[in-house]
């Protein structure tokens, strides 16, 4: 047993003993369905806080011939499953943690010869029948041992894009260039490796680091596959919690869902779950660990239309993102889509693979991006549509039409142009983010299925004492026509549970005159 080598199973029971656990051995059954395969390779790309670091723990801990966890995995999910003793501590498990490593290490010139002496010392105290050389590094080292043992080992390396975020020196990047070379380019020390297993922010680096790791399947925020839901908090766990502490369940949602990971598995940002239980108050926790101001670095960038895009986002629109240009580099983002891209994998965006999209998740992180704009020149008037938000809702409640009308006249013109001013979901997009203060009160929903057709935007509150509303937009025709198209297409039908005062908001616009007309009614239902 050793700190990098066949490591105990320590750090696996802190994280089982925290009091909000959440049971993910299951992803050990699809890693078990990999190993000792030519799928044997595998990349996990999450954003950060997502629990890659625990599940790398819980891996370690399962195959580690370190340690003895039958007991701890018997009463697990994977428990249940025939056959999980089969791969339990069978293994030589060999665990790293790069960013431990580059940031505990004095002169980090010579990380990889501390690295190397490091796991050599080990590879020598626990193979004492093996002989060793002082040059071995430790790509040699496993295959002495395998030469000689025929044992396999399971290597799992943490945070292994850190030396790529960071921009390291060309001399310490060609240094770990060639230490990922050394163990996985090999043809020789591949049969030594049955599952190799490497986590990152990033992707696999496509420019300087992909021939060195070719051998790997991604599995990320883009694209998890069978992964999805095991990397993070389902909606079935968070719904679990919730009931369990007594937490209200649409309101985590709507703070901290929205990650969709496949074409039918999304997940809840797991930090920020954990935290709403622990203390009962939703908040910004996930994006309270680092500053605002890394995603405003890069929503500023100027490329072509993304302004327009991100007024888009922040109105509770999406935007159209082409994910297969980036080249998972910070080095390499040159446009809107590189930019975008980035901001998925950073967990500040998610994608939609079936539209080939990009939108802003949950409301934790379209505070973050309101934070990241409201003091930049580019984005004043949007701001001041934003700052106005609450206002206009109050004003709608009130049956203010004109003030309404007003307000609109405003959005539409900031957030389309000339060219799509008369698109029917840019002012749809205008409308939610005149709406924006909204959000604190009502959940949004456009295009609700109603009794005879599509609501354009239902406000459905989740605090009391507060009217719903059904809104219909119209373009060169009447306010009065908006509103009797609620009534005859049955539009409340959709709200018959809900109990409380209802409104009808009709608004139509002229294109030519561009000014808005508003209607307001009061339903009691």
């Amino acid at each position: 047993m050793g700190i990098y080598l066949n490591p105990n199973a320590e750090a696996f029971k802190e994280d089982k003993n925290t009091d909000i656990y959440v049971d993910k051995s299951l992803v050990l059954i699809e890693l078990n369905k990999l190993l000792g395969s030519r799928e044997k390779f595998v990349c996990m790309s999450r954003a950060r806080r997502f629990g890659k670091s625990m599940a790398g723990n819980m891996i370690s801990a399962y195959y580690s011939k370190g340690c003895d966890t039958k007991e701890i995995f018997s009463k697990m999910k994977i428990g249940d499953v025939p056959g999980y003793e089969d791969n339990l501590n069978k293994f030589n498990v060999i665990k790293l943690d790069m960013n431990g490593w580059y940031n505990n290490t004095p002169d980090r010139k010579l990380l990889f010869d501390d690295l190397n002496e490091s796991l050599r010392e080990e590879f020598e105290q626990q193979f004492s029948n093996v002989r060793f050389k002082p040059t071995d590094n430790l790509a040699r080292c496993i295959l002495r041992v395998y030469g000689q043992t025929n044992q396999k080992f399971v290597i799992i390396i943490d945070e292994y894009d850190v030396l790529v975020r960071e921009k390291v020196s060309d001399d310490l990047f060609q240094k770990y260039m060639d230490f990922l070379n050394g163990l996985f380019k090999d043809a020789t020390l591949r049969p030594a490796i049955a599952l190799a297993y490497i986590t990152g922010i990033l992707p696999i680096v496509r420019d300087k680091v992909q021939s060195k790791l070719n051998e790997f399947t991604e599995y990320s925020m883009v694209d998890a596959q069978q992964f999805a839901g095991l990397i993070g908090f389902t909606h079935e766990e968070v719904e679990d919690l919730c009931n369990t502490h007594g937490i209200d369940k649409e309101e985590c949602a709507r703070w901290y869902d929205g990650y969709k990971l496949s074409e039918s598995v999304g997940i809840f940002n797991p930090l920020s779950v954990v935290n709403a239980v622990r203390r009962k108050e939703f908040g910004s926790y996930w994006t309270a660990t680092s500053s605002f101001e890394a995603l405003k670095k890069y929503i500023m960038m100027d490329f072509e239309g993304i302004r327009q895009d991100i007024i888009s986002m922040i109105s509770g629109g999406s935007a159209p993102v082409n994910v297969l240009k980036f080249e998972n580099t910070l080095d390499s983002i040159n446009s809107k889509d590189n930019v975008f891209t980035y901001l998925i994998h950073l967990g500040y965006l998610t994608y939609n693979r079936t539209e080939k999209t990009c939108y802003i998740p949950n409301a934790e992180v379209r505070t973050e991006w309101i934070n990241s704009i409201e003091d930049e020149r580019e984005y004043r008037s949007i701001m001041a549509i934003v700052n106005a938000s609450k206002k206009l809702l109050d004003d709608t409640i009130n049956g203010n039409e004109d003030a309404v009308a007003n307000a609109l006249d405003a959005a539409h013109t900031e957030v389309t142009s000339n060219l799509t001013y008369n698109d029917e979901h840019c002012f749809q997009s205008a409308i939610c983010l005149a709406y924006f203060y909204a959000n604190t009160r009502y959940t949004l929903v456009k295009e609700l299925p109603t009794g005879k057709g599509y609501a354009d935007l239902a406000l459905i509150p989740f605090l009391p004492n507060i009217p719903a509303m059904v809104i219909e937009l119209k373009h060169n025709k009447s306010s009065e026509s908006a509103l009797q198209q609620i009534k005859d297409k049955k539009y409340d039908d959709a709200l018959k549970h809900y109990r409380g005062n209802l409104l009808f908001v009709g608004i139509n616009y002229d294109e030519k005159t561009k000014k808005h007309e508003c209607k307001i009614e009061k339903l009691v239902l």
